[in-house]
């Protein structure tokens, strides 16, 4: 069985489609064809339902996904180990951060990282803490940073960030001319907020649901500049992480929360089971000071 089979198999099964697989992979149609002809002739199974619009995975086919995805773990580490006894000099990591946090927070742990291994590539995959969980159980990232708390039982957590959301208000809102802000103040407001693969969506929801009302939501998005521009514009109000909010411009106002508990806490995470490489290692050993120096000053 040639390796090369099961990634043109797990990259048809993930798209669905051998079309697509094709391009994504920058192969011919052929060529995966008569890979995964190769593929279910070896093991004398038939891979996919091809009677379908789209490609479905037959029971064998969902079983040798399994065992693929296993057995592309395995070679990850391969070339890990590998990397590492090349004193670290050449390698990969995947690292998943979210949106929400400032680009330059991380930039100042990714440039001296690069300065100090500029042959070591940094793959960031920006997403919600969601996707950031999923893509580490499944093995598609090697640390990610996402809004805590998180399931203890599968990752190992460092928190590196706590700090208060604040309200962020149109400049002619009635509640401007306020100190502060109240949670419950906010019941009749319409809110904007980030989309359901944001962790914080969700913490706000349950904030609100636990003083009595279910917050009005007028939009979502995965970008804070996009919802800071339709505060600014009057649509509405939304709750931000101070350091977030210190990145706003000078069209909307900024209120703290009073007497609420409403916090923002980000930690790096990596999965306990997988393997971690020598590179992932040294990245949590070379970003973790930083990163904790940096929440401080936060």
């Amino acid at each position: 069985m040639d390796y090369r089979q099961l990634i043109y198999f797990m990259e048809a099964a993930r798209l669905e489609s051998i079309t697509r697989a094709a391009e994504h992979l920058y192969v011919t149609q052929p060529t995966i064809s008569k890979m995964l002809r190769q593929l279910e002739e070896e093991w004398s199974v038939t891979l996919f339902d091809r009677s379908r619009k789209k490609l479905t995975l037959t029971d064998a086919g969902a079983v040798m996904l399994e065992q693929a995805k296993k057995i592309r773990h395995a070679y990850h580490g391969l070339e890990h180990e590998l990397d590492a006894l090349r004193g670290l000099k050449r390698g990969q990591l995947r690292i998943g951060l979210p949106p929400i946090l400032s680009s330059s927070f991380f930039t100042r742990v990714i440039a001296p990282f690069h300065e100090k291994y500029p042959e070591i590539t940094l793959h960031l995959e920006e997403n919600g803490s969601k996707k950031i969980e999923e893509a580490l159980l499944h093995g598609d990232l090697d640390v990610g940073a996402v809004v805590l708390p998180t399931e203890e039982s599968f990752f190992h957590i460092h928190p590196f960030i706590d700090e208060p959301l604040q309200v962020v208000l149109p400049s002619r809102h009635a509640l401007a001319v306020q100190s502060s802000v109240g949670l419950a103040e906010l019941n009749r407001e319409r809110f904007l907020l980030f989309n359901q693969d944001f962790s914080l969506r969700q913490q706000i929801i349950a904030a609100c649901r636990d003083i009595g009302f279910m917050p009005n939501i007028l939009s979502e998005s995965s970008q804070w500049d996009f919802i800071e521009k339709m505060v600014a514009s009057g649509l509405g109000i939304t709750l931000l992480p101070e350091s977030i909010c210190r990145e706003l411009g000078g069209q909307v106002i900024i209120r703290p929360l009073s007497g609420e508990t409403l916090r923002w806490r980000l930690g790096l995470i990596w999965h306990r089971e997988h393997y971690l490489s020598f590179i992932a290692k040294e990245w949590l050993d070379f970003s973790i000071p930083v990163l904790s120096q940096m929440g401080q000053e936060h």
